[in-house]
């Protein structure tokens, strides 16, 4: 009997039967944009084979002015009906199904041209929406039906509507962004009457053997979002209207809590769309931070929902679904839900890929193949750059020998996975674990390695990591001074008071610990809601609880500095760093940049501010956190220089950065495959 009989059960829609109940949600990978189709398509074949029951594509826009930015990829002419077939005759032949989102972005689209239900600016974008005439309703409508019917012809099994997150259909719905007075507007009735009218147009387009997904807004967390029995009520009637399953979606992009960030706790969101379970007749899927076989089972037998939806675990592991139903779950590459490689990219303009999957969005360009000829090679350091580059050598043929002098494979990683809101990272740790015995690797840890233990190795690899950067504060040396190292190893004592030296990524997981005691909100559904500010939509409109906020007490009283004269947390990731800077304000932390350390004594840290050390200043603390920044551990590769030996030097070895495990799990990745 399979492990996850719920997961792995097929779902009969009536025209279609689904393989399982695994979902791959809609992800905008920028793929579709660089215009060459093979590559787009061997992405969602390699998912096709992989196993997963039904994919969505990321969002195609329907017109020009919906298009989330200028240029956006969508089915506008003959060639481009052409170009989307070379994916889905792919996906077919390798037994795959795949549904095309259609997003019309409206306010959030990034151009002059966009439109709304009324003028209204969203937050996260400079330009302020048309408010849209009769005349262009009907034509936003029209080009939507257009979309769904070009769809089927590019040979796609079905399309997602995209009603949710805040785009055009969620606009209009909302008295927050729709201030509508005539047919669209106004009453509720008014407010839903244009998804219904897309859905049901769509449907009679595109006939009755077609897959039609409505992605619906379960909990806005913005001011005047929908009440739960306006969801229902919307739910009924797209239903109504011909939808064929109801997607999940959490969140507006510009509501200020997070929704699919690693510090949200797995599942965090089912809540919601169990709510939903029951008031209509066709399956319903539930989404956000499913991660794992084990997470999506246990939703499912919960009754929260017909369905889970997983994103960007399939960018982590096209093989999920395989994996999971030949009882190796272990091996699954884990999404850490780091944002680093898939959202960020996106926000930045660039291609997608994944922190601990770098070919993911790069499967025809990083080709990993049997080594022809076996050698023997030497790795130097179980960190992610080491650990990439042994695992992806063995699975090549190479005999790998790695090297650590700690007593634990994950290097800097250890000290990730204990910061609260990062206990994903855990789950990384042991798969690397996990993948070392699989791929045969000689793991030898607690060995100092010096150049004589690395003679008789055809190729030696150096991912030795970083060492703390010397700040030379005057008094550092003083028993109230720590390493950021013994803080987060779990060595040193702390006090109450606590100074933080170093506002970059470290500096403030270093706050976040020392803030927290106790359970982590992350991992605790309740406390979560409660440090965010969720509450039940069915109490509360758009599901922001009416006392705002209420997270737990602090257990320290933090100052973060830094030297840099700019807002602390101001180059942290670009769809994370807010909710960093969120939380510890929320806990109280004051933080201070532009400052010039002076000098430690047993009172604290005093600081001045400018190049005149204007405003001398005394930030009392019992301790004095030491996170400035960091160097290159360089000195095995600097012995093998000197002995004419040539190694190749990655990861932090090569270039120190703070805790960067995307830029060292992918230049690991990419050497091995070249050996």
């Amino acid at each position: 009997m399979s492990e996850y009989p719920h997961l792995l059960s097929p779902l009969d829609l009536g025209h279609v039967t689904l393989k399982n109940r695994v979902l791959m949600g809609s992800m905008h990978t920028g793929l579709e944009e660089t215009r060459d189709w093979n590559r787009v398509a061997e992405f969602y074949a390699a998912r096709a084979r992989g196993g997963v029951g039904l994919m969505v594509t990321g969002g195609m826009a329907p017109n020009r002015e919906g298009g989330v930015f200028p240029g956006a990829a969508g089915l506008f002419t003959p060639e481009d009906i052409a170009n989307h077939r070379i994916v889905t005759n792919r996906v077919h032949e390798a037994g795959g199904l795949i549904a095309m989102q259609i997003l019309h972005a409206g306010r959030y689209a990034y151009g002059k041209e966009c439109v709304s239900a009324s003028a209204i600016k969203s937050p996260i974008s400079p330009f302020t929406p048309k408010e849209l005439d009769e005349e262009g309703i009907e034509k936003q409508i029209s080009d939507i039906v257009t979309a769904a019917a070009r769809a089927r012809e590019a040979g796609y099994d079905g399309v997602e509507i995209m009603g949710s997150e805040g785009y055009f259909l969620n606009q209009f719905l909302v008295t927050h962004t729709n201030k509508r007075t005539d047919r669209w507007g106004g009453s509720y009735e008014n407010r839903m009457r244009l998804p219904i009218e897309v859905v049901r147009r769509a449907r009679a387009a595109v006939g009755s053997d077609f897959i039609i997904i409505y992605r619906l807004s379960m909990i806005d967390l913005v001011p005047g979002g929908s009440t739960h029995a306006e969801v229902v009520q919307l739910a009924q009637e797209i239903e109504r209207a011909g939808a064929s399953i109801l997607n999940t979606g959490i969140g507006w992009h510009e509501a200020r809590i997070p929704t699919i960030a690693t510090s949200v706790p797995r599942a965090g969101f089912a809540w919601v769309t169990k709510k939903l379970m029951g008031k209509v007749g066709i399956p319903v899927i539930t989404s956000n931070r499913i991660n794992t076989p084990e997470v999506g089972e246990a939703v499912l037998a919960d009754g929260a929902a017909d369905m889970v939806s997983m994103a960007r675990p399939f960018l982590a592991d096209a093989e999920f679904v395989n994996k999971a139903a030949a009882g190796r779950s272990a091996t699954i590459a884990p999404c850490i839900a780091c944002n680093q490689a898939c959202l960020d990219h996106t926000f930045s303009g660039k291609l997608t890929s994944c922190l601990v999957n770098p070919r993911a969005c790069h499967e025809t360009e990083l080709v990993i193949a049997p080594a022809t000829a076996s050698k023997r090679i030497a790795v130097v350091g179980a960190g992610p750059a080491g650990l990439s580059a042994a695992i992806t050598a063995a699975g090549r043929g190479h005999q790998v020998t790695l090297f650590d002098r700690a007593t634990e494979l994950g290097g800097q990683l250890n000290m990730a996975k204990v910061i609260p809101g990062k206990e994903e990272f855990r789950g990384l740790v042991d798969w690397f674990a996990v993948m070392v015995e699989e791929a045969g690797v000689d793991l030898r840890l607690g060995q100092e390695v010096t150049a004589d233990d690395l003679d008789g190795f055809d190729t030696v690899i150096i991912a030795t990591g970083v060492i703390p950067r010397d700040p030379a504060i005057p008094g550092q040396d003083g028993p109230n001074v720590v390493s950021y190292i013994d803080v987060l190893r779990g060595g040193a004592e702390v006090g109450r008071r606590v100074a933080v030296v170093g506002a970059g990524g470290i500096g403030f997981d270093v706050s976040e610990f020392l803030v927290h005691e106790g359970i982590s909100p992350t991992e605790d559904i309740a406390l979560w809601r409660a440090e965010w500010g969720v509450g039940d939509p069915a109490e509360v409109r758009g599901g922001l609880a009416e006392q705002g906020p209420q997270p737990e007490p602090p257990a320290r009283k933090v100052t973060l500095l830094q030297r840099k004269a700019e807002a602390p947390g101001k180059r942290l990731g670009k769809t994370t760093g807010w909710i960093h800077r969120a939380a510890l304000k929320m806990k109280g932390v004051e933080m201070i940049g532009g400052v010039n350390y002076e000098r430690i004594d047993a009172e604290g840290l005093h600081v001045s501010f400018g190049a005149a050390r204007e405003r001398p200043t005394l930030i009392e603390a019992d301790t004095i956190v030491l996170c400035a920044g960091q160097l290159s551990e360089r000195s095995l590769a600097d012995a093998l220089e000197a002995r004419g030996i040539t190694a190749h030097v990655i990861g932090g070895a090569d270039l120190a950065a703070e805790l960067d495990a995307k830029r060292a799990i992918d230049q690991g990745t990419r050497l091995a495959a070249t050996l």
